[in-house]
């Protein structure tokens, strides 16, 4: 499988997130327009940013299927509005920011080790 030939998917994800990361830009910019051109610019400019992150997610899926779910919610993009997309985009994209060596950072949930019981042959 190709995902163990290193992190070339961690550093798609991330090359793909920098292009999400644009988009988000540009549409939290065209939010706060009053002026609605304005605003369908930036939105339009936000659109195309996301879209060309498709190809390169793409890429990341297939090296690694952990980004898998990158790709399919840039992929949803033509065909729904990019402001439902935005907590799922952040969310993804947060993960290859803080990816290690393309694995996903370890859990915060591990519990603490059992205690020793000192009384046990």
């Amino acid at each position: 499988m190709l995902s163990a030939c290193g992190n070339d998917g961690a550093a798609l994800a991330q090359q793909a997130c920098s292009h999400v990361d644009r988009s988000l830009s540009l549409l939290t910019q065209a939010s706060k327009q009053s002026d609605t051109t304005v605003a369908a610019q930036l939105q339009e400019k936000a659109y195309i940013q996301l879209r060309q992150a498709l190809p390169i997610a793409a890429q990341a899926a297939f090296r690694d299927g952990q980004w898998q779910a990158l790709m399919t919610t840039v992929s949803e993009s033509n065909r729904v509005p990019e402001k439902t997309l935005v907590d799922a985009l952040r969310a993804q994209c947060q993960q290859a920011d803080s990816t290690v060596f393309g694995q996903a950072p370890p859990s915060k949930t591990v519990p603490p080790p059992a205690p020793f019981n000192s009384s046990s042959p």
